[in-house]
């Protein structure tokens, strides 16, 4: 069994579908709770909300040094974009996907992982997308940006490896949100994935329970491919 008891987890993005499903059930597995969103997260009365731009980096070291520090953190803030083709796209629309995807993380991890050196045992749980693995029509900013984040992902399992510090991150297929639904309105739900399905995936990966677990790249599509 999964057993955050006590462990202090940070959590971004914490006001959208998925990451209020990853806060509920990891107050439900006794963490501890910090959560961060462009605008202050409704979460427990137990949790600290903070109202933070991740993409502000001096905002984000000096709010997350003094929350700080933690056992696990769980990077959900993001972005998506259909978007045009790759020759039709502009560069600011590029530079918007990475800025979402990319750079919060960069931001956020430069923060936090020089406090979780002091703190073996600790965990980081990125999101990419199943979709990325491979290039997508009118995907090319928002597969290149997850891409992105998957490499990294990689790259600091590899580095913080030794030091304590695990890295893995999930690829979602499509999750069922109200906002999936809305843009989606005729399509076949059949395969899309909970939000409840994808904090499980999560938060068992920041937990000790997945010791041996550094550096994976973790489908949780239901076995959907598209």
């Amino acid at each position: 069994m999964v057993d955050l008891d006590g462990r202090h987890l940070l959590i971004t993005g914490a006001e959208g579908a998925l990451g209020a499903a990853v806060a509920d059930r990891a107050i439900d597995l006794g963490a501890r709770l910090t959560l961060v969103d462009l605008k202050t997260p409704r979460g427990s009365a137990e949790a600290n909300c903070l109202a933070l731009n991740l993409l502000d980096a001096d905002a984000v070291s000096s709010a997350l040094q003094e929350a700080g520090p933690f056992d696990g953190v769980l990077h959900i803030a993001g972005g998506f974009d259909m978007g045009p083709s790759v020759a039709d796209m502009s560069a600011e629309a590029l530079n918007a996907m990475i800025a979402l995807n990319v750079t919060t993380l960069h931001n956020l991890v430069r923060a936090v992982v020089p406090q979780m050196e002091d703190r073996p045992g600790s965990a980081i749980v990125t999101v990419g997308a199943y979709n990325a693995l491979s290039g997508k029509p009118n995907m090319g900013a928002y597969c290149a940006a997850k891409s992105m984040v998957m490499r990294l992902s990689e790259s600091m399992a590899a580095e913080l490896g030794p030091k304590g510090i695990r890295v893995n991150c999930v690829l979602p297929g499509i999750i069922d949100t109200p906002a999936n639904r809305a843009s989606m309105p005729d399509a076949d739900r059949s395969g899309w994935t909970s939000p409840s399905a994808v904090a499980d995936a999560m938060l068992f990966l920041c937990s000790p329970q997945a010791r041996a677990i550094n550096g994976a790249l973790v489908p949780v599509n239901n076995g959907v491919e598209d």
